[in-house]
């Protein structure tokens, strides 16, 4: 049994994901402990009494935030409007992906494997949304909920490629791609889902 962290020690790893965070998203791999720690105003120390290398902190950086989205699906599941449940998790996760961009993670397989059961979890909480909003008729019954898992990054990978991008030019895209969700004037889809 987990004995729960003292208030101190819980505000440390409260300020040290935030710091990792912004570390992580500006300098990717490389960022350093010290730079996080400098960032979090704690110890070196204290990063590693929290966490024994700088993979298990990543981790939990991005356990953090798929943990994050993953009550909000599931809040979001119990709405009365099933279609507008669903977009409302589109825009705040890509809302969320722009504020902090862990694009880089797609490269570290190590730290991919330990969220793997999160992953899962947060896949199918985006899975009953998707079947919810099908059976309420707002969202175009041949997309699957791995397509929508797939057009999650859509908005923000899209904007990457825009130099000195407004910073909502992704909800554009986001539009874009909610009347492709839409079933109205949906056309066949091309190839079957994957």
């Amino acid at each position: 049994m987990t004995r729960p962290l003292r208030a101190d020690a819980a505000r440390n790893r409260t300020l040290l994901l935030a710091a990792a965070a912004q570390e992580f998203a500006s300098h990717g791999i490389e960022a350093s402990i010290a730079d996080i720690a400098r960032r979090a105003g704690i110890g070196k120390g204290t990063v590693f009494r929290h966490f024994a290398t700088k993979d298990e902190l990543l981790a939990a950086v991005v356990l953090d935030r798929v943990e994050e989205l993953a009550a909000l699906a599931r809040k979001l599941y119990l709405a009365d409007d099933a279609g507008a449940a669903l977009f409302e998790f589109l825009t705040v996760a890509a809302q969320r992906q722009q504020q902090l961009d862990l694009s880089f993670l797609r490269e570290v397989g190590a730290v991919n494997d330990l969220l793997a059961g999160a992953r899962e979890g947060l896949f199918a909480a985006i899975v009953a949304l998707v079947t919810r909003a099908q059976e309420a008729g707002a969202l175009r019954p041949d997309i699957s909920g791995l397509d929508v898992i797939l057009l999650m990054c859509a908005p923000n990978h899209v904007v990457s490629y825009v130099p000195d991008a407004p910073p909502e030019l992704w909800r554009r895209y986001l539009g874009i791609i909610f009347d492709g969700l839409r079933p109205e004037g949906a056309r066949p889809l091309p190839q079957p889902a994957p």
